[in-house]
Formats: structure tokens, C-alpha cells, sequence
């Protein structure tokens, strides 16, 4: 048997105690990144999981305090957190108490551009009344792109086939990678200082929200923002959007179609100036053809004495007719302001006050009834607020967990040192009450 003057003899809490107290102080934080695994959620709003790689998983608890509202936590996702490493006593587990945790990769990027974008909305980057007005007929179109990638070559084909004389000015930047979004912007800025072209198409080909996300960036916003030239953007597929086509002019769902929209048709042009031709024509035949029936008209027209008697007959007979129409007219005016009179007298008597009083009395005792039922609701959700309250702090739940509560002499223990041997101590269960007699001290660890 070991000498205990040697080798000191723990039991079990105790080993693992000493245990949990060395890793708490030789790692107080750590910073871990991995998958969630078997997530749990208890009544008592914890969390408890597993964060897992390739080749090893720990165990891990956040408490309810310090589980982000914006995070929706589930099996699957990849998630960096900081944690004090630590072990659960009572099963000798090995675990994380996690104090800090956030999603990383794409859920990361789509928190990050959700925030940008009300941030930029409450700067009024969006606000559609600072939208300036595309040319219908650019004198020169500025394309920012990649020169190498598929947007470039679609965009070029758009505009030959559209209106090939317009001249296209090409600003090459990179539209992936951590360079592009400084490109971007210095496009931007280059395009602006130079004032070679009176439109702007920004544009890549389609991607992950990550290839995207140098047309997420704040400075990419601001750059669009505070451009002179009228910008289209024509980013990605239909369906992506970024926070650029929020702050441009106008946003296209793919660089095809931003083409379109900044070019226009010259054929379509040509078929129309052809059509206005034949309407001019046509506008003026008709024009010179009714100039001269009016003029053949003013030459036959002579004015006569009889003529002229007739029309003053007429005019007389027209103001007797107006003059019965209009005394009509008074008298059913003055019938109807009498009805109307009436009618209002009538409101008053007092059987008709009495039913708008009777009618009244019985809405404000409805409303009554309703106010009361409201007051006795709130009245009996704050009594079950504060009798669950009352029940939080009762001490009889901790015993029901199974402790006891020792006291010598009527006093609370809390510390060894205030009994000795053979004192009796009563210990207070949740139910019932011993009395036990002190055999052994056992000083605390330090």
C-alpha cells in the first residue's frame, strides 16, 4: 500500500477539482475554430455540442448569456470561438466554456453585407432621387472590367452589333482577389478625371458571394457614390446582387444586358428617323391641303342683313330658355336647403338626443368592461411574474438538486475551520434533517 506521506491519495472529486483548476489556470482563453456536432439545447437555454475537425472533436457549453441573438447556431456550420478550456467535475469531461462565438465563411460574408448595406442606406446611398439619367446616345461608353474574362468579350459583342460607331474605353482591373476593389475604385476615379466617356458599365461574370465581394466593399461604394458619370453595373448572374448595384444608376443582371441597356440600337434608330420622315411629310401634305379649303371658305363667305337678324333671334331664344332653366334651378335650391333644414331641426328633439345618450353610455360601458379585463390581465401576469420570481430564489431548489445545508449552533458553515471534531452539525435536506457527529477535518486545498 502507498506510503500517503509520499504519494497523497485523491479521491475522485478531489483528483478532478485539482485537475479542473490546473487547466483553467494554464489556459485561461483559447481561440478554436470548427464544425458544430451534435447540438443540444435543454430547457434551461444552455447550449452544449461538440466543435470537431478531420481528426479529434471537444466537447463544449455556452450559456445562455452569452449566445449572440444574431446567430443562428445549428449542426453543419463552421463557427471561431474563444473559450476558458476547463472539466466538468462531476462526469471528468474535458470541455470549453465558450464566451464568444461567430459563424465564419459565407454566413460570415452575408452578415458582413447586410450590415454594409444598412449602413450605407442610412448614409442615403440608395436614395433613388440622387439617380442620375443614362444618355440615350452616349458619345463614348467606359467599360471596367477584366480585360481577360468571358464579361469583356460579351459586353464588346452587345455594342458591335448594336451601334459599332460609338467608341468603347476599356479601364482593366482585377473584379476577384484582394487587389481588385483598389483597382475598382482607381478605375473609377481615372475615369472621372479624365471626362473621356459620358457613361460608365461596371461589370464581371458571375461567381461565389466570395468572388463577388470587391463589389461589396465600403470604398467601391463610396467611389460609385461620388462618381460624376452615370454608372450601370452589370455584376454576376440575375440573381446576385451586390451592394455596387445598390448605389449605381441603374443595375443590369448580367453584363449582356447592362450592354444593352447603355447602347443603343442604331438599326432600331434608323427604322425610326424613317418613320418620322414619312410622318413630317405626310403632316405638312395635309397641312398645305387644309390651308387651302380654309382659304376657299373665307373667299365664299359674305355676310348678310337676314342672316344676322337670324342669329340674334336665335341668341334671344337661347337666353329665355337659360333664364326659365336657372329660376328652375332657385326654386329646387331653395326646396332642398328647407328639406335640409329640417332634417336637422328633427336631430334635435330630445328622443333622438336621448338614443345618441343611450347609445354613448353603452359604448363607454363596453369599453369599461374591456379596460377592466386588460387591468385584471396585466395584474395576473405580474403576479405569476413575481411568484415565478419568488420561486427562482428559494433556496429549497437547491436543495431538491440534492445538497444539504449545514449549520452548528443555529449558524450557516461555510468554511472548515469553524467546527472541530466531535462537534454536532445538522445538515438540512430538501427532505427531512440529519444530525451528524464531526470525525475527520480536512483543510482546504490552497
Amino acid at each position: 500500500m502507498p506510503n500517503s506521506s509520499e504519494h497523497p491519495i485523491y479521491s475522485v472529486s478531489a483528483l478532478n477539482k485539482e485537475v479542473r483548476t490546473l487547466l483553467e489556470h494554464a489556459l485561461p482563453y483559447v481561440w478554436i475554430e470548427g464544425e458544430i456536432s451534435n447540438l443540444r439545447a435543454p430547457g434551461s437555454g444552455h447550449l452544449y455540442f461538440s466543435l470537431k475537425d478531420s481528426h479529434a472533436q471537444v466537447k463544449c457549453a455556452l450559456f445562455r448569456h452569452h449566445i449572440p441573438q444574431q446567430l443562428q447556431l445549428k449542426d453543419g456550420i463552421h463557427v471561431l470561438a474563444r473559450a476558458n478550456v476547463s472539466l466538468y467535475e462531476e462526469r471528468g469531461d474535458f470541455q470549453l466554456i465558450i464566451d464568444s462565438i461567430e459563424e465564419i465563411g459565407d454566413g460570415a460574408l452575408r452578415r458582413a453585407f447586410e450590415g454594409l448595406k444598412t449602413k450605407l442606406a442610412e448614409a442615403g446611398l440608395f436614395n433613388l432621387s440622387l439617380k442620375k439619367t443614362l444618355p440615350k446616345w452616349p458619345s463614348a461608353i467606359g467599360v471596367i472590367t477584366s480585360p481577360t474574362g468571358a464579361a469583356i468579350r460579351d459586353i464588346l459583342s452587345v455594342l458591335k452589333r448594336r451601334c459599332a460607331t460609338i467608341p468603347v474605353i476599356i479601364y482593366p482591373t482585377q473584379v476577384q482577389g484582394n487587389q481588385a476593389a483598389d483597382q475598382i475604385v482607381r478605375a473609377l476615379m481615372l475615369a472621372n478625371h479624365r471626362q473621356e466617356c459620358d457613361i460608365l458599365l461596371l461589370a464581371r461574370g458571375g461567381g461565389s458571394l466570395e468572388d463577388l465581394w470587391p463589389f461589396n466593399e465600403e470604398r467601391v461604394a463610396w467611389a460609385i457614390y461620388e462618381s460624376k458619370i452615370p454608372i450601370i453595373t452589370g455584376v454576376g448572374h440575375e440573381t446576385d446582387v451586390t451592394i455596387a448595384d445598390f448605389v449605381a444608376d441603374q443595375r443590369a443582371p448580367t453584363p449582356s444586358a447592362a450592354a444593352e441597356l447603355v447602347s443603343p440600337n442604331i438599326l432600331e434608330k434608323i427604322a425610326l428617323l424613317t418613320q418620322l420622315e414619312m410622318r413630317l411629310v405626310q403632316t405638312l401634305e395635309n397641312r398645305l391641303k387644309q390651308t387651302r379649303l380654309s382659304l376657299n371658305y373665307l373667299e365664299k363667305r359674305l355676310p348678310h342683313p337676314l342672316k344676322r337678324l337670324q342669329d340674334q333671334a336665335q341668341k334671344l331664344d337661347s337666353f329665355t330658355q337659360r333664364l326659365q332653366l336657372a329660376q328652375q334651378h332657385l326654386w329646387q335650391h331653395k326646396y332642398a336647403a328647407l328639406a335640409a333644414a329640417w332634417t336637422q331641426l328633427q336631430r334635435y328633439t330630445p328622443q333622438h338626443r336621448l338614443q345618441i345618450a343611450l347609445s354613448t353610455c353603452s359604448a363607454l360601458e363596453k369599453r369599461f368592461s374591456i379596460a377592466m379585463q386588460h387591468a385584471l390581465n396585466q395584474s395576473r401576469e405580474q403576479l405569476n411574474y413575481f411568484a415565478q420570481a419568488l420561486n427562482n430564489i428559494n433556496p429549497l431548489n437547491t436543495l431538491n438538486r440534492g445538497y444539504g445545508m449545514l449549520t452548528h449552533d443555529g449558524k450557516i458553515l461555510t468554511d472548515s475551520s469553524e467546527i472541530k471534531v466531535d462537534d454536532t452539525i445538522n445538515v438540512q435536506l430538501a427532505k427531512g434533517r440529519l444530525v451528524c457527529r464531526v470525525t475527520d477535518i480536512t483543510s482546504p486545498v490552497a
